[in-house]
């Protein structure tokens, strides 16, 4: 029996080996996805350790008005701000704020999300009810609207910023979790489980979310480009991140009233959100393609 139960476990180890490496290899073969991956990467690397090579009291933030308004040259490749600040640095350095903002904010929502789609896929009936309801309330209201009224009745600041984009992106991951777990809940493996007496926690988490995690990663890839969207929309009209810190959508909301004379202050910051929301689109296109059994052959 021993050696059957570790047999059974190398041929399950092996299947789920076999399946990552098909959706590796599908997502390689899209030179797009590739495209979007390999651009991700330098912005990961950028934001890691931009702190390594600016400084951010000296270089990115502190004022020079004897240089203000330079158009870009060889000793400020993007030019320089109203107040002299170098505008390379300060997309760079925006960079880092981005995408680790962003990052927090989907994973906490990815956490809720799964939690209350898997409670409203898996108990179903009135716990459904009234978890898909109350999503149904938020979900009524447009992402953008909803964060705008909670920033401006919480206040401006990074943590209220990301408070108001975690509240407005989980009904959009509770209701794919929903939609993922459904078909999986009466799989016979799950009623087994349960005739052996497995706790409903360890089914879910053991038995039901690994095997519902494709369309959670293509989710949360998306959604990762339309929080960077929805934190630089919001800095932009002031309700985000505030001055002096170097956010995208700050730079812009800055840039805005002298873009006639000196356009490369908005165009700059423009390019970064346009290329990093591109780079998250692709791989998420990419990733759904690859997760589609649909699409193995």
């Amino acid at each position: 029996m021993q050696n059957n139960a570790q047999e059974t476990e190398r041929l399950r180890q092996y299947k789920k080996r076999s399946q990552l490496g098909s959706v590796c290899r599908r997502f390689a073969k899209s030179r797009t996805a590739m495209f979007g991956l390999i651009l991700l990467i330098i912005l990961i690397l950028i934001a890691i350790f931009c702190g390594f090579f600016l400084d951010y009291e000296g270089e990115v933030i502190k004022q020079n008005v004897r240089e203000r308004l330079q158009f870009p040259s060889w000793q400020h490749p993007f030019g320089t701000d109203q107040f002299g600040r170098d505008v390379l640095c300060r997309v760079i350095w925006g960079t880092r704020i981005s995408l680790s903002a962003s990052l927090v904010i989907i994973a906490i929502a990815t956490l809720f999300g799964a939690l209350f789609g898997a409670l409203a896929a898996y108990y179903g009936g009135m716990v459904d009810n009234v978890i898909m309801r109350v999503m149904d309330i938020f979900y009524a209201l447009p992402f953008n609207l909803l964060a705008i009224c909670i920033v401006a009745s919480l206040g401006n600041g990074m943590l209220n910023l990301g408070a108001a984009c975690v509240v407005g992106v989980i009904p959009g991951f509770t209701r794919v979790f929903r939609s993922a777990i459904m078909p999986i809940r009466n799989q016979e493996y799950i009623e087994a489980a349960r005739a052996c007496g497995t706790r409903d926690l360890r089914i879910l988490t053991r038995h039901i979310l690994p095997n519902a995690m494709g369309p959670i990663i293509v989710q949360a890839t998306l959604n990762l480009a339309i929080t960077i969207l929805a934190i630089a929309g919001l800095s932009y009209i002031g309700l985000g991140v505030e001055a002096p810190a170097p956010e995208w959508g700050t730079m812009l909301s800055d840039g805005r009233e002298y873009m006639r004379n000196y356009p490369y202050l908005v165009i700059f910051p423009g390019l970064a959100i346009m290329i990093s929301a591109m780079a998250l689109n692709l791989i998420g296109d990419g990733l759904r393609d690859a997760l589609d059994p649909k699409l193995k052959n």
